[in-house]
Order: C-alpha cells, then sequence, then structure tokens
C-alpha cells in the first residue's frame, strides 16, 4: 500500500525524534562543520524544514533510531517526506545531502553539465581531502591528540592543510566564489576553514594570513543571513 507522503511513522528514527510538521523534510544535526553544511543549504533555498538536535553528549548519533536512518552514525541526515516520485525519501552524508537539495530545488548548483560536474569536483575535494585533514589537525591541535609528546603527526596534517589552503587560495584569485557564483562548494568547504581558525584555533600552525583569497571569501561567506542562521542549527539547549 503506497504511503501518503506526511505519513513518517514508518521511519524509526521518527520516534526518537517525532515530526511536529511531517509536511516538512526533516534535518537530523548539530551544529559541526559537516552538521551546518545542510542547515546553511535549507535556509538559503528556502525550503520548509524541521532541524532535530543530534546530541553527541548524550551518544544519539549511536541510537538505533539514528542507525535505522544513517548507518554510518555521523550527521547530517534528513527524512524528505516529499521526495523523487511523490515517496519519502532518507538520505545521510552531507555531500549527497547538498547535491539532493540543489538537484531538487534548481538552486546552487549550475545547470550547464561541465560547470555542473566541476561545482562537484570541488564538493569532493572537500570531502575526500579538507575535512578530513582540518579534522585531523583539530584532533592533534585541540583535543586529545595534542597531549602527545610526538609532534610529527600533528605536523604531518599541518602541512597538509596549509597545502590544501593554497590550493583553495589559487582557486579563488579573481573569483568572488569557487566557481566564481555562489554554489554547493562553498557551502562545503567555507564552514570547515571557519572551523580551523576559530575553533580549532589553528591559524597560527597553518600561517592563514598568507591566504588572503581564503579569508576574504570567508568573510563573505559569514556575512550571508543564511549562514549566519544555519550555523545555529539545530540550536543547542
Amino acid at each position: 500500500m503506497e504511503l501518503h507522503m506526511t505519513d513518517l511513522s514508518p521511519f524509526h528514527i521518527t520516534r526518537k525524534w517525532p515530526a511536529q510538521h511531517p509536511e516538512r523534510l526533516q534535518l537530523y544535526s548539530l551544529p559541526t562543520p559537516n552538521g551546518v553544511k545542510a542547515s546553511i543549504m535549507l535556509e538559503e533555498i528556502g525550503l520548509p524544514y524541521e532541524p532535530h538536535l543530534v546530541d553527541f553528549a548524550s551518544d544519539d548519533q549511536f541510537s538505533p533510531e539514528f542507525l535505522s536512518l544513517a548507518p554510518n552514525n555521523k550527521i547530517p541526515a534528513i527524512l524528505d517526506p516529499d521526495g523523487p516520485n511523490g515517496h519519502p525519501l532518507a538520505l545521510f552524508e552531507s555531500g549527497a545531502i547538498l547535491i539532493y537539495l540543489a538537484e531538487k530545488t534548481g538552486k546552487l548548483l549550475p545547470q550547464d553539465a561541465a560547470a555542473r560536474y566541476e561545482t562537484i569536483q570541488w564538493l569532493m575535494w572537500q570531502m575526500g581531502g579538507l575535512g578530513p585533514m582540518f579534522g585531523q589537525l583539530g584532533f592533534f591541535h585541540k583535543f586529545a591528540g595534542a597531549e602527545y609528546e610526538d609532534k610529527r603527526p600533528r605536523d604531518r596534517y599541518v602541512a597538509e592543510s596549509a597545502r590544501l589552503l593554497g590550493v583553495l587560495d589559487q582557486r579563488l584569485q579573481g573569483r568572488d566564489w569557487i566557481m566564481g557564483e555562489y554554489s554547493i562548494a562553498d557551502i562545503a568547504v567555507l564552514p570547515w576553514v571557519r572551523c580551523l581558525v576559530d575553533f580549532y584555533k589553528a591559524g597560527d600552525l597553518v600561517q592563514f594570513e598568507r591566504f588572503a583569497n581564503v579569508r576574504r571569501v570567508l568573510d563573505a561567506f559569514l556575512a550571508r543571513p543564511a549562514v549566519q542562521r544555519g550555523l545555529t542549527i539545530p540550536a543547542r539547549d
């Protein structure tokens, strides 16, 4: 029997996070660099949604309900009651979510095939390089790894993070955004740059002042009202 598009009861995740507005897209997330990709995107495109906080302090990400939607126990994840062909769609992985939302709304992903693939290229660059390398640097500089006496692991990630910033800085030379026009590539990359500098406090380590183009575009990104809203969603209690 076909489900009504607003009937989300078959999805186990709604038992822990009940949908007050089941007709809206459901977001399960936390304001981390990966998490805010989804909330910023949703704020930018103006698609109605209902956010739910996945609290790492309570190990929500390991709960059976969350794992039923996101088996890799990582945020963000979404449940769209109005998915392809009108059927609900559950989706995890921030990059996949960005592409899905862009294609669903026709926003922030070029329609031209060549530009579309180039945008996705930079999205994959963030997911495969920038995010993991910055995250490792954060571990060895700010978290438990900071206690390690051997600084070679930290220095390895410092060097690689600086190299990646150099790649990004060169790309932004003469451009307002990664693709010239604002896109999902910026939404993927720039929250991680912000995290490296503001949260991990690693700006001095990577000599961030050298990357003037990155600083310029990061400032423009953080000035966007949708970004400012998205950086705080879901709200922490």
